[in-house]
């Protein structure tokens, strides 16, 4: 093993490792000691610390910006758009239509991208139904996006990507929905303002009380509760079922299921869930 620059022991693992599940419910397996390594210590890089126990002894002041920074640096924010279209075809070809179908025209329809990371599941949730939905314009849609990490969500809520994050997704998204940046940003794209207005950007910690009441159509939750142990996913999967409309459908990502975790949904097909009867 390659010499480190910082002594890094078991108890100071075992301590970032007891804050993460605290601060955010995930569990850091064993096998994530050099990840957590090499994150922190470009922390103590930027704040000019010595040791990891000197940067532990900050964090136990409790400073909430420093306390932000850690679970910033401790989450994982893989995506892309439009990730498993699958979600985005039955969403359109089946999940909203049937609930415009059986709500009054021009009703509420509230969606949810729990776990958004940088934005590019809600912006591919509305150019989805924006292109593929007649007529949802004319209803009272809105999409919230939350993550526990600020700097992804800042991110987000610019809605600027480097050209390349594009490339692969259908044509007709990539032309109608995106701007291309000029000059200083060449190589850079933009969600349309119109994409962008339909989506409100939220810092928000599932694992404590949540400030939105409901209750939400549609929530996606993927590739997110691979991160908690079973008993955080349980209980968040209840506070989904809670909020969740009674007709509502839940998403969550191709490796996740919830056979043995809960008892609150219905498996539908292809990872989608409803509520059980």
């Amino acid at each position: 093993m390659a010499q480190r620059q910082y002594e890094f022991t078991d108890s100071d693992f075992n301590y970032f490792k007891n804050l993460a599940a605290r601060l955010t419910g995930i569990h850091l397996a064993d096998n994530k000691r050099e990840l957590v390594y090499g994150r922190v210590t470009r922390r103590l890089w930027t704040l000019r610390l010595d040791s990891f126990a000197d940067y532990i002894k900050l964090l136990e002041s409790g400073d909430p910006k420093e306390l932000e920074q850690f679970t910033n640096m401790m989450t994982t924010n893989l995506t892309s758009f439009f990730r498993e279209m699958h979600h985005f075809e039955m969403l359109t070809e089946d999940v909203i239509p049937t609930l415009m179908r059986n709500k009054p025209r021009g009703s509420r329809i509230r969606i949810w991208s729990a776990g958004c990371s940088t934005g590019e599941e809600p912006y591919s949730i509305a150019m989805a139904l924006k292109e593929k939905v007649p007529g949802i314009s004319s209803w009272d849609l809105k999409i919230l996006a939350t993550d526990l990490d600020s700097e992804v969500l800042a991110h987000g809520a610019a809605g600027v990507y480097d050209a390349d994050r594009i490339a692969g997704i259908p044509s007709v998204y990539a032309e109608k929905y995106f701007e291309k940046g000029t000059g200083p940003n060449a190589g850079k794209v933009r969600v349309r303002s119109e994409i962008r207005e339909m989506i409100t950007f939220r810092r928000l910690n599932l694992m404590e009380k949540w400030p939105m009441k409901g209750p939400m159509d549609v929530i996606f939750c993927r590739n997110v509760v691979i991160y908690f142990d079973k008993p955080t996913q349980t209980k968040l999967f209840a506070k989904f079922a809670d909020i969740l409309a009674e007709d509502g459908r839940l998403f969550v990502g191709h490796s996740e299921a919830l056979y043995k975790v809960t008892d609150r949904f219905e498996l539908l097909g292809k990872t989608v869930y409803k509520k059980a009867s």
